[in-house]
């Protein structure tokens, strides 16, 4: 009980701590040791002390070692380091303070280390109060320093941090890059990506310089990756109404990121999923993920949310403003297509999720979704105009500090006769979903009203229907509309629909083709070259969706198939090289000298050489082939140790799943004697799970 209570007396004085602490700035010389997968440096805090009864200071360092601490430059001064923080407690004195120190870290999370073939990348996460594991620094939020970053790594690769580049200058067969902030920010806005990278430049409209960064091997993919950056970048410095804040922007992606992106101050850091050829662009892009994490510039990083309870002011506003730069590039329907979407989500999950937005324990969905579409409610409630008077305000006014929902609410309420009182009570204080308030908005738009109107038929007969879905088709309308036609034949016999189908091939829209492979499973003998066409279309998706099920309807066929779409790799995750190789290998007479080549190459994808997202496809395809592989069960245990937590859960869960088969026990407990100690504990948890 005293053990419990001096741990609460800690975290409560720490907390207090910004109320009689401020650091200031902080200068770090940083170095690594890559094998090792270790961090160490030399940094640098000034400080001010407010009442000169503070009786200890902590800087938060998650498992590090610490040497030659010096406060106000004295050697011998009074410190102690725990598991969680660096703590003083003599030497410094009401006023300007300094402390200097070296330390060194091995951090299991937050800083990660990645191959990228032969060459390393090593990349930052610290979003929340992680950066602490990697780099002494403050878990509080409300604790923004000036960080000024010095790193020094082999020639060749390409550092960056946050701010601008000062100074680069050769150490040997090293280099040092020097960047620095001008403006403080919270500590899990620090950011490091190291690798072998390619740059492009433009200028903003208002001289803001934008950086583009990819590997080498990628430079013909930064059209499509990029695309519209700038754009965004102009439209969201005008409809916010407040200057970019930190004097450069750059982009760069890295391997096996753990989110879509993360919005690092002056440096976003995106995955590299996103990075995309003109085909891929089809099916995926990085648009909105690129607007959410630059909003993020404004929303998150120059002002900051007080605690969790207030993070919607963070997401919800990234959110939104990534849907109003999408209105710019895409129109109208798309942005009420996209809310329309989200309030289908929201609805659905309404039925088990009765946590409020203003909840710490909120849901992403809550803070993302509906945090955004309270913001579009009350935009549309107080007037366009009057919001964007309203949000310049609020960010002029806490630039560069922290915030509360009342900070904001009480700037709407300056420009505004609109009652927030409501407003807040229905879309931030209670669970739940306002589905007819939704509605309502949602009805303005006359696409949404044909497209809500599509579920009204649901009770007709079809042959009532398909003048309505043929006249539709053959509209003007925004596609979602045309595709839900499409959807809505998936269970309707093919002659019935054939007018509908063919109608919907011969358009050329990539969409309601790729609608029609989803929903055509069965196809009569006289749409089977028209269907084939779908392997021509610009889409990875549709391509994957047409081969597998031709491949599966046809196998009298299958040679024809495979020999027209080998030497398909499609994204990132090798979707079509993998299918490809899996097809093969099961296709009766098809190359049957080559198939353990065939198998092989899936087996060398689902090693760790490669990416996460290529390792779960390739373990995806060979736990479906269900060859007895003791190569692909250790490639699985290895996986289940990966830093990426999606991964993780793929490889336990299969593993798992395994482990109910009859014979899969002994062929994981004959791996245990060869695999590295690591993996064998993971694998005896797994083992003796009940």
């Amino acid at each position: 009980m005293r053990y419990f209570f001096f741990l609460f007396i800690s975290a409560f004085t720490f907390a207090q701590q910004t109320k009689k602490v401020d650091f200031k700035t902080m200068d770090a010389s940083l170095s690594f040791d890559v094998p090792q997968k270790k961090v160490m440096g030399r940094v640098r805090y000034t400080f001010e002390v407010f009442d000169k009864k503070t009786d200890t200071i902590y800087i938060d360092a998650r498992n590090m070692k610490f040497s030659d601490v010096k406060v106000n430059g004295k050697r011998k001064t009074g410190w102690a380091a725990s598991a969680t923080a660096l703590k003083l407690y003599r030497d410094y004195k009401k006023g300007k303070n300094t402390v200097e120190f070296n330390y060194e870290a091995q951090p299991k999370q937050t800083l990660y280390f990645v191959k990228d073939g032969t060459r390393d990348q090593i990349w930052t996460q610290g979003q929340g109060k992680y950066t602490s594991h990697w780099l002494p620094s403050f878990d509080d939020v409300n604790e923004k320093v000036v960080f000024n970053m010095t790193v020094l790594y082999p020639d060749g690769y390409t550092v960056l941090a946050n701010g601008q580049l000062k100074d680069r200058s050769k150490e040997g067969i090293q280099q040092n890059w020097h960047y620095e902030m001008e403006k403080p920010m919270s500590s899990y806005l620090v950011m490091l990506a190291i690798g072998t990278f390619d740059k492009q430049s433009e200028l903003s409209a208002s001289g803001t310089p934008l950086e583009y960064y990819l590997r080498h091997e990628d430079l013909d993919k930064y059209g499509p990756t990029y695309r519209d950056s700038k754009r965004i970048f102009d439209f969201l410095e005008k409809e916010i109404g407040v200057k970019y804040p930190w004097g450069i922007y750059r982009q760069v992606p890295v391997l096996d990121f753990l989110y879509a992106g993360m919005e690092n101050t002056t440096s976003t850091i995106f995955a590299q999923d996103f990075v995309v050829d003109e085909t891929g662009f089809n099916d995926r892009t990085y648009i909105n993920v690129n607007a959410h994490e630059l909003a993020h510039q404004w929303f998150g990083d120059l002002i900051t949310a007080e605690s969790g309870k207030h993070h919607w002011l963070q997401e919800g506003f990234a959110t939104y403003y990534a849907l109003l730069a999408e209105k710019e590039l895409y129109g109208e329907d798309h942005f009420n297509y996209e809310l329309y979407q989200m309030a289908e989500r929201l609805q659905q999950a309404a039925k088990t999720d009765t946590i409020p937005v203003m909840n710490e324990k909120a849901s992403v969905l809550s803070f993302y979704q509906k945090g955004a579409w309270a913001l579009h409610v009350l935009r549309e409630g107080v007037g366009h105009e009057t919001f964007r008077t309203a949000v310049k305000n609020y960010l002029e006014k806490y630039g560069f500090k922290n915030v509360t929902t009342d900070n904001f609410l009480a700037e709407i309420n300056k420009v505004s006769s609109y009652d927030t009182n409501a407003f807040r009570k229905r879309w931030l204080e209670k669970g739940g979903f306002e589905v007819n308030e939704a509605l309502s908005l949602l009805n303005k738009n006359e696409f949404m009203q044909l497209y809500l109107k599509l579920g009204d038929l649901s009770d007709k007969r079809f042959a009532e229907k398909k003048p309505i879905y043929l006249q539709i088709l053959q509209s003007d309308q925004f596609y979602p509309v045309k595709e839900e036609v499409i959807f809505q034949t998936a269970e309707v016999p093919f002659e019935e629909k054939a007018e509908l189908v063919r109608y919907a091939m011969k358009t050329g829209d990539i969409r309601l083709r790729q609608a029609v492979a989803r929903t055509v499973t069965t196809i009569p003998k006289d749409f089977v070259e028209e269907y084939i066409t779908l392997l021509n279309d610009n889409s990875y998706i549709t391509k994957e969706i047409a081969l597998n099920i031709l491949c599966s309807k046809f196998p009298e066929r299958q040679a024809e198939f495979l020999d027209k779409s080998n030497g398909w790799v499609g994204f990132n995750d090798k979707n079509l090289r993998i299918l490809w190789l899996s097809l093969a290998y099961g296709a009766k007479d098809y190359r049957v000298a080559d198939k353990e080549k065939f198998y092989a190459e899936i087996q060398e994808y689902s090693s760790p050489k490669y990416e996460s997202t290529v390792r779960q496809n390739a373990l995806a395809n060979l736990l479906y082939l269900a060859k007895p592989d003791p190569v692909m069960l250790q490639n699985l245990v290895n996986a289940a140790g990966h830093h990426k937590w999606q991964f993780v859960k793929f490889a336990k869960d299969s593993i798992r799943g395994l482990l109910k088969k009859e014979g899969y026990r002994a062929q994981f407990e004959s791996l245990l004697p060869s695999l590295p100690e690591s993996d064998r504990k993971r694998l005896e948890g797994l083992l003796t799970e009940k």
